[in-house]
């Protein structure tokens, strides 16, 4: 389990510091970010989610069922509502505020509207750092396989590189909230930091838990997915038909294909 808390904290806190990195966007670029590059940087997100959600975790899920000769669809599907219903109840039950968005979701609070727009962005950054904390795990426990190594060290950096745009996403409105570029720039990363903080927290859980780890898998599918229909995409305006968005999509797709196939 050493192993796999290694190599779990090293991926989570590669995907942190590209959270970071894109939130020292702030210091260069223009107070006023545009809706061009907001519908860009979350739609390339959304993208890399879903093939991260597929390739990364369903997949792996299924073939682990099986091998092990279960019915590979039963707890792919289970796993992935338990995801779901996750993600449903922390919805509702942490204060967010999304950007752009006049009303607050989640239990009543006293929170500053800019401290309701970091929890948003932390919110969906969680699952992102389950599925590479169980990534590392699964490896770990087929004895640090080459294969199943490289595939998660490829889900890790597919996160990372999209983790990139969505930090300068989260810090360029809080700039235009008012903050300073500073306190922008270390709230923006902060909302990365549950995911080294997750990622452990699945490895530790997943140690006890082996025979379900494609339960584990498919729930942080579920999780990833919901994040990318609930938030992403109606954040990319792609309701608009916003060309930048579906391309961005495309883009962040089509990059942690790529990455998975051809690392993994």
């Amino acid at each position: 389990m050493q192993q796999a808390l290694l190599w779990a904290a090293a991926g989570t806190g590669f995907t942190f510091s590209m959270t970071a990195l894109g939130a020292a966007m702030v210091f260069f670029m223009k107070k006023q970010s545009t809706a061009l590059m907001q519908r860009i940087f979350l739609g390339f997100a959304a993208g890399v989610m879903i093939a991260a959600s597929v390739w990364s975790l369903l997949i792996p899920a299924i073939d682990e069922t099986e091998q092990a000769g279960g019915v590979g669809w039963l707890p792919a599907s289970g796993g992935f509502v338990l995801g779901i219903l996750l993600m449903l109840l922390l919805d509702g039950l942490l204060p967010h505020l999304h950007n752009g968005a006049a009303r607050a979701e989640g239990l009543p609070s006293s929170f500053r509207r800019t401290t309701l727009l970091v929890l948003a962005v932390t919110l969906h950054n969680i699952p992102e750092g389950m599925a590479v904390g169980l990534s590392f795990a699964r490896a770990a426990q087929h004895g640090g396989s080459r294969g199943l190594v490289a595939a998660a060290g490829a889900l890790a950096l597919g996160i990372g590189i999209q983790n990139f745009p969505e930090g300068a996403a989260v810090a360029l409105p809080l700039h235009q909230e008012g903050l300073s570029r500073m306190k922008s720039f270390v709230y923006g990363a902060l909302s990365g930091i549950v995911e080294p903080l997750f990622g452990v927290a699945v490895v530790l859980v997943s140690a006890q838990l082996t025979p379900f780890m494609p339960w584990l898998l498919s729930a942080a599918a579920g999780a990833m997915l919901y994040v990318v229909v609930e938030e992403l995409i109606p954040e990319a305006h792609l309701g608009e038909h916003s060309h930048s968005g579906t391309l961005g999509v495309m883009a962040g797709f089509l990059v942690m294909m790529i990455l998975d196939v051809a690392l993994g």
